[in-house]
């Protein structure tokens, strides 16, 4: 497979192939190579045939012949220069070399080229991958030079210098229509979306790539919020702003500049985007191939239905302003690009209303295009017949449709003063139409801009720097150029300015640097003409400002102001007038691109863009918001006023008033053209030309004049003029000494020297002007083409070099062949020479004689050669023997390994029914998996059902809170009026100065005093004698008191016993929640074991297969290796009976031996032959036995190594479970921690309870304190000072109370009775007041209602008793209630005796009082706020939980993730193997083939001894035949006669001797092929195995590699889960230590609530009392303020009431949290006791206790709920008493209407008063944020924190009651009567109201109660349901479990045949499970424990791990391998 990156590197890197070859140098260099012009490519290569003068003879590359003039004639580059990628480098630096270059690039897919500071951009028509993501960061942070050129290389540098230099960087990308400018604008802004992204951090998370844009090919990373919204605005603004032209399907008919803002660390902060020159006439007519603008198309076939209905939409053939009607572009759908602008506007933060209203602007212009006018036939004036499309723009704009065609027919126009309505023409009205659809369209688009900056704008952070983006158009010439072409050409010119001054500035930089002189040249100066006459605003004015000036005067045309030009600027250097046209409209000016003509017509009125004001009125007064929206500067529009007068004469001063209204298009083009140019020159510029290279749209096109036309216009080659001017071509001093030393080889002498030096001795020898070159510090610069004549003098000294070399070489070779040549010669004389000596020879009969005599000398040599003959058989016998003792060991070897294959295979088998075990028990928990997942969901639905019911408590919670911010101002309003009591305070202050200059005359009135102390003394008697009376009552009420005693003593027993009882409750509830923590954390970690344990499984099950491939390869191999031994046997026993053969033949041999030496010469060389097959057998049998024994080392490798797997697998395991028990030892530790913070907290409860004790005592010696200022009454002088001892003593007290209280406040988390010791106190004053007004009880009526309501009372208490024997779940609110009451009986005892003699002090107890209970409301609110942080930060905790929780899932989701690629990895692994299958199949056709050609070995080696057979008959017959012939010999005496007979017989004899020699030849050269191909087979074989062997082991190598990374993987994910849990352990230790905070707060508050409803009615009954007594009392003033403090207290119960109702709906909400939470770990604990069911008796063990405690959790929420329902009961009652109270309170409405203005003092000082509390709850609650946030970490330092809070705010509270007490005293004191009564009236009322709002309230809490229960039923019959589900669950895993043993007993005995018959072919499935060896019962009940946690892991094949049949398995390479 190819490598992408290679693929991706040939469009972008240069590919070296033959621009430096030395060929394409010469042929350059040889044939004068030229570019001459051509009409069709621009430009054409040509070589230099002939100079003639002024004229030049050129030979084109087609080969034909031109003349060409030699000023049009370029030079041409060396091939060196070839496709460069900076065309700043060429030597020529010439039109036809930028083409050449560009043209080369391009048709190399290289589309991007630097031209010095350029970045040339070629469009390619096609897709290219090189934005991808891998490119992306090959670009990141690399500089310019490093790495090709890219548009992403620019934006990096521009991005890297603004972090580095901290300068703004701005990209100018400038280009034709369709030269991608847009599409390069969107590769910079996505390229730093993904580089500056503050976002990174999130990656990961899923990379998509997006492919929406043709050239896009990479994805990119997830974006944040900001650059997403950056990205989509684009689709926005191209669906308004883009078209589709001739040249361009998605052209951008607009310019913009988008500017960056970054921070100082280079993150993306916010953008900013400005648009320039928008086409709107676009929007009214178009080409007959072209498209308005996309959102008409978009919106015409992308609305549907509803949409489509209400913008009145129509077919396309139906709008007159889409001329051609709907021209469909390929490969866009507009109405799925209707729906993603739609998505693009959502998430930029359009909203609903603001898209239609855009749409219904867009559809608004196309209906405006339908509107008709027609003219009379009287005069010239418009008519509209049809007013439909009318009606339909109106309804769209919400105006009248009246006024809508009166504007357009007869619109009001001011003439002078007077308004009249003129008739307007046809072309008039469809000329204002026109206008209006083009400002309407327009307004809009701005309006689009505007919306989008400001979803851009984040101020969030702060922007350091930015970097802007230019996307405008290039430079234009049409056939008929106008306004617009100005305007842009206009731009173009100060861009092109821009360049020049910055391109040189940069230049003359590097010049400065490297010390070279040089004179500034400023080019852009060249540009300042032409600039200068447009822009110039007077002396002479320019082109726009004439313009503008022509648009002011009356009556001013087009030629006037084409006349005005001419005379103004005719002596213009950059301005004329054409000749050639006869249109008196047109002018000429010189750009730098060239000569453009323009045509003026229409100018004036497209400066103006004139509009009818009377419809834009209308539109600024619509009754859509939007559009108002649109128009909102009416005003300022050119009107018809202005027409009129430029048609009409009128009074100059009217056009000055209307000449500051508005603005011309060119004073607005020029302004934002000035600001944009400001920008850029502050900015460091990077540039970009796109270029079009054909408008074809067709890729591998370049049109070459195109392509030149746009170099023109686009500046480049005016940056080529530039680089002319000075030194372009640069080359280091390395370089040019390593390119050039060849030219001045002696200049430089040998050694070290510097490269500066040598250069300069280089030039100088080379004798270069000093004008054309420069040398600097680091580098030499040159001047345009001196490289290219140094080039030219490098090629002739090269040629020169190579022509001597070529010589010398030459030389050389004709030297060798001259003497080869000679030594062929004198050869050929020798063999002359031998050739005539056998001539002469041949025929001489002697030496005939000695050639046959010669042969026979060789017999006497014979023993000699026997002899040699008996030592080679010695050595071949020993060798022999040598063999057969290692042919013996060879198979001892094999019987001992056969044995170990034996014990190998029965291990084997042993392990395949482990194996079968564990897959039938891991299918057991995949059921038991899915059928527990089920639940799961289940228990997930139940859990989204009480989340719902959560938000709705939530939603109520907001309710109470927002109620709470009236409060809040209801106190701010107080605060008011206690600055209002300040002011009067000085004036009190004042009056107390005149009260003591009258105590004199106060002395005058003390007789009467006197007499009206004796009358009091009388009524004191008559009050004694009353006291007596209630005394005997009070007696009698003791008696009862004793019988209610016994009762509560006895209820005080039950209560302390269930409190006991819920003590142990809770104390069990946190031990298994801990136990349940270590559980889940202990689950966590098997299931790590367990992932652990199946990848080793994995990669032990590939080891097993593959040792049994290797053990089926060895198995055959020795097969074939005991065959092979056979066949040697067989052989070693025929060279045997051949040696006893050739033993047999020696004793014939012996006596014939003189005359048969040629048959022993032959017998030799058969012995040879056959030594040398027996030496070719023993190299084979040595090779087998080292492959056996290397076999059986690798068997002995694999076995050790699979034994230490084993044992770290068990080591593994050991340390899991120590690690397990360690952590378990913490849990314990922490838990006995958190004990002892328990135990010490109960000790500091006890010591804040003994505090109290002691304030108590306190309390009592201030009362008896009182008891004596009380005393002195008698005169005024005695009154005023003892008031003031007493506001003294008063105030000490209050800053007692005020302490005791704020310590009660810090110590509410932790002590349980402070609340209730604050309710005895509040209770104890209560009894007083209700004692002290029992004394004062006069009549019979007084004391007949205290006997009724003391009777009342005792029902009450008796109801209570019933309910508590009734309710046992009510016991403990009783038990306190009945404690309360006994505190008071015993407080009323005390302070009986203690005010019987006090009547007189009544005033100062009532005030007392009074105070006592404002700082118990203040003690109480402070209570509540702390109650509503510690909530609050109960929330946040919980919020963090479940963070933490969604963190896990996320965790979770990775682990899945990764077990899916696992899963990939399987798969690939199982591709393996079957390739390993395939090479199996490949080896086993490979070895049937060695067995047939060892067959074929066979047959010809019998062939073979058939032969020799037929051989040693013919030797046998010619030993007769020899025999006869010696016979014959010594017979016949005549020798010459039989000679040449015996001759004869010899002749034909050695013939059939040599046929036979051949024929044994032929045979043996076969056999010995056959050898040859069979050792070939088994190389090759052997080859093919070893190949196979690397090639597994490299898979496995790969395989271990990727297990490793998963495992790492893994193992980090483990890291985060463990560091999760641990976190949501800590969370949930926090939770629950604030839970059991919560709780007893809960408890506390229950106390006081129980406690204030008992002190509410004791309270309202005395209230009552006090009424019947004070209206008897003389001294009424006591009764009222009486009765004024039990408004405020009742007011203030009614708060407390409402906030109690609050915190009952967050302990319910609490209390419902709390049961989902143990209804989840009840769920997980079941799931988990049901999965490890099957070994662990343990966990269900523990699942009975969990399921105990969690009945004796739901009795205690069922007691809770009681509880609830009994405090409801109680609100009820005392509802009853409130009602009562508001019946005597409405009594008392006549009485206190004379003091309302006292009631209002003291409601300013309640304001105030709260007011201040508020500021004071204002400081406690930010610190105790702060405590909690800490409290978060360290508890221990939350506690210290909140007290030294809590002592802050006693010190505070303490000094600010001892400055207002001054103030209350003086206040209660002055107090008049009329006022008081004033007060009780006002304060009846407010009392009346708040019983209505408790009753209601009340309700509303009874019902709640009622929808609790109802719940609380509800899930108790859902836990009964899954108690029910989890025992069915747990008998179904019972009845699987020993389904499953039957059917595993089942399965193990139809697996055993199989291990049986396999014999070795079954040894494969044996070897399968050696991996398991060793395996212990652990590690399988680790497996069977865990395999329930991992739900995605599934098994890798569906088939069940049962064995196939015998009979399927006959061979073993038959049988798939087991997956």
């Amino acid at each position: 497979m190819a490598d992408p990156a290679a693929d991706d590197s040939k469009f972008l890197f240069l590919q070296n192939d033959f621009r430096n070859s030395g060929v394409a140098q010469a042929d350059w260099t040889a044939k004068k190579m030229v570019w001459v012009p051509s009409e069709r490519e621009g430009f054409e290569a040509a070589s230099i045939k002939e100079e003639k003068g002024d004229e030049v003879l050129v030979e084109l590359s087609n080969g034909r012949k031109a003349t060409v003039n030699k000023e049009d004639i370029q030079k041409m580059n060396p091939p060196k220069f070839s496709k460069v990628e900076d065309m700043a480098a060429l030597t020529f630096l010439n039109e036809a070399s930028v083409l050449q270059n560009l043209r080369e690039r391009y048709f190399s897919s290289l589309i991007y080229t630097y031209s010095g500071l350029f970045c040339v951009v070629v469009n390619p028509y096609k897709m290219l991958p090189i934005y991808s993501e891998k490119i992306v960061e090959m670009y990141k942070g690399r500089k310019r030079h490093e790495v090709p050129p890219h548009i992403y290389s620019i934006t990096d540098n521009a991005y890297r210098n603004m972090m580095q230099d901290r300068e703004d960087q701005s990209i100018l990308c400038t280009g034709e229509s369709g030269a991608g400018k847009t599409e390069n604008t969107k590769k910079v802004i996505q390229y730093l979306a993904l580089v500056a992204s503050s976002h990174k951090g999130k990656k990961e998370a899923n990379p998509a790539p997006q492919q929406q844009q043709p050239q896009q090919q990479a994805g990119s990373l997830a974006y944040g919020e900001l650059e997403k919204q950056l990205l989509q605005a684009n689709p926005v603004l191209e669906a308004f702003g883009n078209a589709k032209t001739i040249k361009n399907d998605n052209s951008s008919r607009f310019g913009k500049f988008i500017k960056l803002n970054f921070d100082v660390t280079g993150f993306l902060v916010g953008a900013n985007i400005d648009t320039y020159l928008l086409e709107k006439s676009r929007c009214i007519r178009q080409g007959n191939t072209e498209r308005a603008f996309h959102i008409f198309y978009y919106m015409v076939s992308g609305a549907k239905d509803k949409i489509r209905e209400e913008l009145l939409l129509e077919d396309y053939s139906s709008y007159r302003f889409l001329v051609a009607g709907h021209v469909e572009v390929s490969g866009l759908q507009d109405d799925e690009l209707f729906v993603e602008t739609l998505e693009a506007m959502e998430i930029m933060g359009f909203t609903e209303e603001e898209r239609i209203g855009m749409l219904k602007v867009v559809s608004t212009v196309l209906q405006l295009g339908n509107i008709k006018f027609e003219k009379e036939r009287s005069n010239e004036q418009a008519t509209m017949p049809d007013n439909t499309a009318a009606q339909k723009v109106c309804h769209l704009q919400g105006i009248n449709v009246t006024d809508f065609t009166r504007a357009f027919l007869t619109p009001r126009i001011k003439v002078g003063r007077e308004v009249v309505q003129k008739a307007q023409t046809k072309q008039q009205a469809d000329f204002s139409v026109e206008a209006l659809a083009k400002a309407m369209y327009e307004r809009l688009f701005r309006w689009i801009l505007a919306r989008v900056n400001k979803t851009l704008d984040k101020s969030k952070r702060q922007s350091s720097s930015f970097l802007g983006i230019l996307d405008i158009a290039g430079f234009e010439i049409f056939e008929d150029n106008s306004f617009e072409q100005l305007c842009i050409n206009y731009t173009n010119e100060r861009l092109q300015q821009l360049f020049n001054h910055t391109m040189f500035v940069l230049e003359q930089e590097e010049y400065k640097r490297e010390g070279i002189d040089w004179n500034f040249i400023d080019f852009g100066l060249d540009l300042q003409p032409c600039i200068e006459l447009i822009e110039r605003p007077n002396n002479p004015p320019g082109i726009l400002a004439l313009l503008d000036e022509e648009c002011w005067f009356p009556k001013a045309t087009d030629n006037s102001f084409v006349d005005k030009l001419l005379n103004t600027h005719s002596g213009h250097v950059k301005f004329s007038k054409p000749k050639q046209h006869k249109d008196k409209m047109m002018f000429t000016v010189l750009h730098y691109a060239g000569k453009v003509d323009y045509n003026a017509a229409s100018w004036l009125t497209k400066n103006m863009d004139p509009l009818n004001d009377n419809v834009t009125s209308l539109l600024s007064n619509s009754s859509s918001n939007f559009i108002q929206d649109l128009w909102k500067d009416a005003d300022r529009v050119v009107g018809l006023e202005t027409m009129a007068k430029m048609s009409d004469s009128s009074m100059p001063t009217s056009t000055k008033s209307k000449k500051g209204m508005f603005r011309t298009v060119g004073q607005l083009y020029k302004e934002s053209l000035g600001k944009l140019m400001t920008t850029l020159n502050n900015t460091q510029p990077n540039f970009v030309r796109c270029i079009i290279p054909n408008h074809e749209k067709r890729a591998g096109k370049m049109d070459a004049n195109l392509v030149l036309e746009q170099l023109r216009c686009n500046g480049v080659l005016e940056g080529i003029r530039i680089c002319r001017q000075g030194f372009p071509n640069r080359i280091v001093f390395q370089e040019f000494r390593q390119r050039y030393e060849i030219l001045a080889a002696n200049a430089i002498p040998k050694g070290f020297m510097d490269g500066k030096q040598a250069c300069c001795l280089m030039v100088k020898h080379l004798d270069l002007d000093t004008n054309l070159y420069r040398i600097g510090q680091s580098k030499m610069f040159f001047r345009t083409g001196v490289l290219a004549q140094l080039e030219e003098e490098r090629d002739i000294k090269l040629t020169v070099v190579i022509i001597s070399f070529q010589a010398q070489a030459r030389g050389f070779l004709a030297r060798k062949a001259f003497s080869k040549r000679q030594q062929q010669l004198s050869a050929m004389k020798v063999i002359q020479r031998n050739c005539a000596c056998y001539l002469k020879l041949k025929n001489w009969q002697w030496w005939r004689l000695f050639t046959k005599v010669k042969p026979l000398l060789q017999v006497t040599r014979q023993e000699e050669e026997m002899g040699q003959k008996d030592e080679e058989l010695k050595a071949a016998k020993e060798v022999a023997a040598k063999k057969e003792v290692e042919l013996k060991e060879v198979i001892q070897k094999h019987t001992q390994l056969m044995e170990e294959r034996a014990l190998l295979e029965t291990k084997l088998q042993a392990e395949t029914e482990l194996y079968a075990e564990a897959e039938e028990m891991r299918v057991r928990l995949e059921a038991k998996k899915q059928e527990l997942e089920e639940v799961l969901h289940e228990m997930e639905v139940r859990l989204e059902e009480e989340e719902e019911r959560g938000t709705t408590m939530q939603q109520e919670r907001k309710d109470l809170e927002h109620q709470l911010q009236c409060m809040e101002a209801h106190l701010v309003e107080e605060e008011d009026a206690r600055q209002k009591l300040q002011l009067e305070k000085v004036a009190l202050e004042g009056k107390v100065k005149k009260l003591e200059e009258d105590v004199l005359l106060m002395e005058d009135h003390n007789d009467k005093l006197q007499k009206e102390r004796k009358l009091l003394e009388e009524r004191m008697a008559d009050l004694n004698s009353n006291l007596a009376e209630e005394e005997e009552k009070s007696k009698n009420l003791t008696k009862l008191k004793s019988k209610h005693e016994s009762m509560i003593s006895d209820l005080e027993v039950r209560f302390k016993k269930e409190e006991k009882g819920r003590l142990d409750m809770e104390k069990a509830k946190r031990k298994v929640e801990a136990e349940v923590a270590d559980l889940h954390e202990q689950l966590a970690d098997l299931q790590a074991q367990l992932a652990e344990l199946r990848a080793q499984l994995a990669a032990k099950e590939e080891e097993l297969q593959a040792t049994q491939a290797r053990l089926d390869e060895e198995s055959n191999q020795r097969g074939a290796a005991v065959k092979k031994v056979r066949e040697l046997e067989a052989l070693l026993s025929e060279v045997q009976e051949d040696l006893e053969g050739e033993r047999a033949a020696r004793a014939k041999v012996e006596s014939a031996r003189r005359d048969l030496g040629e048959e022993l010469n032959a017998l030799r060389s058969e012995l040879e032959d056959s030594l040398d097959t027996t030496a070719a057998q023993q190299e084979l049998r040595a090779k087998r036995e080292q492959e056996v024994a290397m076999l059986k080392k690798a068997m002995e490798e694999e076995g050790r190594s699979h034994e230490a797997q084993v044992q770290d697998l068990r080591q593994k395991h050991s340390q899991a479970v120590e690690e397990l028990s360690e952590q378990l030892e913490q849990a314990k530790k922490v838990r006995a921690g958190l004990e002892k913070a328990k135990q010490a907290l109960e000790k500091e409860s006890a010591d804040l309870s003994a505090d109290l004790r002691s304030l108590a005592s306190t309390k009592q010696d201030v009362e008896h304190k009182k008891k004596k200022v009380e005393g002195q009454l008698n005169d005024l002088n005695s009154r005023f000072s003892e008031s003031e001892r007493q506001r003294t003593e008063l105030g000490e007290r209050v800053s007692k109370m005020t302490v005791e209280l704020d310590n009660l406040s810090s110590l509410l988390n932790e002590a349980e009775g402070k609340n209730i010791k604050l309710s005895k106190d509040v209770s104890g004053l209560s009894s007083q007041l209700q004692d002290t007004q029992e004394l004062l009880s006069e009549e019979t009526r007084q004391k007949l209602n205290v006997a009724g309501r003391l009777r009342q009372m005792e029902e009450d208490n008796i109801g209570l008793v019933e309910q508590l024997e009734e309710e046992s779940e009510a016991k403990q609110a009783l038990d306190r209630q009945v404690s309360s009451l006994n505190a008071q009986l015993s407080d009323c005892k005390k302070k009986l005796d203690e005010t019987l003699g006090c009547v007189e002090m009544l005033e100062e107890g009532k005030k007392r009082l009074q105070r006592d209970l404002e700082a118990a409301n203040n003690e109480y609110e402070e209570k509540t706020s702390a109650y509503d942080k510690l909530d609050k930060s109960r929330g946040r905790l919980q919020q963090e939980l479940e963070d933490v929780l969604m963190d896990l899932d996320g965790q979770r989701q990775l682990v899945s993730n990764l077990e899916k690629k696992q899963k990939k990895f399987d798969q690939m692994l199982a591709e393996e193997r079957a390739v390993s299958c395939k090479f199996a199949e490949e080896r086993d056709r490979a070895e049937a083939e060695a067995r047939e050609k060892e067959t074929k070995v066979l047959a010809l080696s019998r062939a073979l001894e058939e032969n020799r057979d037929a051989l040693e008959e013919a030797e046998k017959t010619t030993k007769s035949l020899r025999a006869e012939m010696e016979d014959l010999i010594s017979s016949k005496d005549d020798v010459g006669r039989s000679v040449h007979d015996l001759e004869k017989a010899k002749r034909s004899l050695e013939g059939v001797m040599e046929e036979m020699k051949a024929h044994m030849e032929e045979l043996e050269d076969e056999l010995q092929v056959a050898e040859d191909a069979k050792l070939r087979l088994e190389v090759n074989s052997q080859a093919l195995k070893a190949q196979h062997e690397r090639e597994l082991q490299a898979r496995e190598e790969m395989g271990e590699e990727k297990r490793k990374q998963l495992l790492k993987q893994v193992r980090e994910l483990e890291a985060e889960l463990e560091e999760e849990k641990k976190q949501r352990g800590q969370a949930s230790g926090g939770k629950k230590k604030l839970e059991g905070e919560l709780k007893d707060m809960e408890d506390q508050l229950e106390a006081t609530n129980r406690g204030r409803d008992e002190a509410l009615k004791q309270l309202r009954k005395i209230q009552g009392q006090m009424k019947d007594v004070q209206r008897e009392l003389e001294d009424s003033r006591a009764a009222q303020k009486d009765l004024l403090a039990s408004a405020r207290e009742t007011e203030r119960k009614s708060k407390t009431m409402e906030a109690e109702l609050v915190q009952l709906h967050e302990m319910l909400a609490a209390a419902e949290r709390a049961r989902k939470q143990t209804e989840a770990e009840r769920d997980e604990l079941a799931e988990e006791l049901a999965s490890n069911s099957s070994g662990k008796n343990m966990m269900s063990d523990e699942k009975r206790r969990l399921d105990a405690k969690i009945r004796q959790l739901e009795e205690e929420l069922e007691e809770e709920q009681t509880n609830s329902e009994s405090l409801n009961e109680r609100l009820r009652k005392s509802q009853q008493l409130v009602e009562q109270l508001g019946a005597e309170l409405a009594a008392e409405k006549l009485a206190s209407q004379s003091k309302e203005a006292s009631r209002q003092q003291l409601e300013k000082q309640n304001r105030e008063l709260k007011a201040k509390v508020q500021e004071m709850e204002g400081q406690g609650r930010s610190k105790l944020k702060t405590s909690v946030t800490t409290l978060e970490n360290k508890l221990k330092e939350a506690e210290e924190q909140l007290e030294t809070e809590s002592r802050e705010r006693q010190a505070a509270g303490k000094n600010l009651r001892q400055k207002e007490k001054k103030l209350k005293d003086v206040m209660l004191q002055m107090e008049d009567e009329r006022k008081q009564a004033q007060q009780y009236k006002d304060q009846a009322e407010k009392s009346a109201v708040r019983v209505k709002q408790l009753k209601h309230q009340l309700e509303e809490a009874e019902e709640e109660a009622q929808r609790v229960v109802a719940a609380r039923r509800k899930l108790q019959r859902e836990l009964d349901e899954a108690v029910e589900a989890n025992d069915a669950l747990s008998r179904e895993v019972t009845s699987l479990k020993g389904k499953l043993r039957r059917g595993g007993e089942a399965g193990f005995s139809g697996a055993s045949p199989r291990g049986s018959s396999s014999g070795s072919g079954g040894g494969g499935g044996a070897m399968r499970s050696l991996g398991l060896m060793g395996g212990s019962i652990s590690r399988r009940s680790a497996i069977v424990e865990n395999s329930l946690e991992t739900p995605e892991e599934e098994p890798r094949s569906p088939s069940p791990p049962a064995s196939p049949p015998p009979e399927a398995c006959e061979e073993v390479n038959d049988c798939p391998p087991d997956e």
